[in-house]
């Protein structure tokens, strides 16, 4: 696994490789400083005219400890102090005498130029506030520049914990990060501002970080593996579960073929869609493989028998906010005894009626809301979840004993009692209508085969991402459709069985 930390996380690490560890704070600078400038070289950056613009901060003692290496190779490097002189650290007062003696001068604040590398080592993660005064004009003109641009860390301006621009921040090419990735670097927007990361080890001890309650991870492709439902030899469709997908009002035939098609990708053995009359035609002709059972007026005798049949049940996909949705909504998650999966209106339902949070009593419950629909569940405006994400999922999965799958560029995943996570999988290609149906029936699918519905989410939306993937190095970015995500799904199942 790879561990997402965020600012609080790396400080703590830091403090135990300098103090338990014994571990010099400078040797770290000089390690991240060597590692930055192998990097340069590796990619071929070109430093005819390096520019290194340093904070007060440690993050400015690595520039200039780059400064001074690239310096030592005879490179004419023109650097900047932008920060307080009196409030620079002792190691990067350091830094700064060790670059003075080979001949360079540090000056004052910034000047624009013909510059073939621009490198920002002003913030770094330590930033917890929005960049004001002095530092907008600094960064809006090393933006401006005609140069490759070269991040230490993280990019000025990029929270560290959330990903969020705090203001304003620097647009880097490339972002040589220390032992581990930082949250923000694999959220957006911060992960588009880092450009190209590279994760380099300093000797960092990341020990006590792994063991805090609040830190992120992503799996890896090998934990995926991990996670593959077995299938056995000698099974039958019933050995993988029988879903009942309760999705599609009049005209929205879509959702339910969706939910329905992408549960059988996943491995479900059986499927039964329960939908408006007028979708029967439409997917019995779709996917003659699913069983269709149809409604016109309310019919709680019958949903409950439905409700009995299932092992698992997928509700909201397009089933719509009327009167019939709401009571078909509230009856099944007053009755339903069996993992269970809401999604789109049925989020929709129980966010205009919050009392039914209340009466959740299914053991094994996923969420899966957009960003939109995260912000009617919890009464917070978009903006409000992107700056503190973590926080807001993890609150909501505590809270209503729940796993919640928050979709968005970097879809985060979180449930009671576990460190949350962050799918590093998909692409701009999917953002289409229907994905989001795609993913829960998926995920429902894998609920279906003995999947616990946290595992089966963290499986799920990988394997979606990593199928959206697969559709835009055939289709491009501009034609991917929610139904290539399903065709290609077996492309993604094959990468992990090999």
């Amino acid at each position: 696994m790879e561990y997402l930390v965020n600012s609080r996380q790396m400080k703590m690490a830091d403090q135990y490789t300098i103090q338990e560890k014994g571990v010099l704070s400078l040797t770290l600078m000089e390690r991240a400083a060597e590692s930055c400038v192998r990097v340069m070289d590796e990619l071929g950056m070109d430093l005819s005219r390096p520019c290194v613009v340093c904070g007060s901060g440690n993050n400015g003692g690595d520039g200039f400890a780059i400064a001074r290496l690239l310096a030592e190779r005879g490179k004419e490097v023109t650097v900047f102090l932008v920060g307080n002189s009196s409030s620079c650290t002792e190691e990067t007062k350091h830094q700064m005498r060790l670059l003075k003696e080979t001949g360079t001068q540090i000056l004052e604040g910034y000047e624009s130029g013909d510059y073939s590398l621009i490198v920002d080592a002003i913030f770094g993660v330590g930033l917890g506030r929005e960049i004001i005064g002095r530092y907008v004009q600094v960064i809006q003109q090393m933006n401006e520049a005609d140069a490759q641009k070269f991040s230490v860390d993280l990019p000025s301006g990029i929270s560290a914990d959330h990903g969020a621009v705090m203001g304003i921040a620097f647009q880097a090419d490339v972002t040589v990060t220390f032992q581990t990735t930082k949250l923000g670097l694999a959220l957006y927007p911060g992960k588009r501002y880092a450009g190209k990361v590279f994760v380099e080890d300093i000797g960092i001890d990341l020990t006590k970080a792994e063991k805090d309650s609040n830190l992120t991870y992503a799996y890896e492709r090998e934990d995926y593996r991990k996670l593959l439902p077995i299938r056995r030899a000698d099974s039958n469709k019933g050995t993988y579960g029988k879903v009942l997908v309760i999705a599609g009002s009049k005209g929205m035939a879509g959702a339910a073929y969706l939910n329905a098609y992408a549960a059988y990708m996943a491995g479900a053995g059986l499927v039964q869609i329960y939908t408006a009359e007028e979708n029967r035609v439409v997917l019995q002709q779709l996917l003659p493989e699913a069983i269709v059972t149809t409604y016109d007026l309310y019919d709680q005798g019958e949903l409950l028998r439905l409700l009995k049949w299932a092992d698992v049940v997928c509700v909201g996909s397009g089933i719509g906010t009327t009167e019939k949705a709401r009571k078909i909504l509230r009856a099944t998650l007053e009755n339903v005894r069996v993992p269970c999966l809401v999604d789109a209106d049925g989020l929709n339902l129980i966010a205009a009626h919050k009392k039914y949070l209340d009466a959740l009593s299914v053991d094994d419950l996923v969420f899966t809301p957009h960003m939109m629909e995260m912000s009617r569940l919890t009464d917070l405006t978009i903006e409000e979840i992107r700056s503190s994400r973590m926080d807001v999922i993890k609150s909501f999965a505590d809270q209503h004993r729940l796993t919640c799958v928050l979709k968005d560029a970097r879809t985060v995943i979180a449930s009671k009692g576990r460190k949350a996570s962050v799918n590093l999988s998909g692409n701009a290609s999917m953002a289409k209508a229907g994905s989001g149906d795609v993913l829960s029936g998926i995920i429902a699918g894998l609920m279906a085969q003995g999947m616990e519905g946290y595992q089966a989410a963290v499986l799920g939306t990988y394997l979606h991402g990593r199928a959206g993937d697969l559709a835009r190095e055939r289709k491009g970015t501009y034609s991917v459709m929610a139904r290539d995500l399903i065709e290609f799904l077996a492309g993604a199942w094959n990468e992990l069985e090999e």
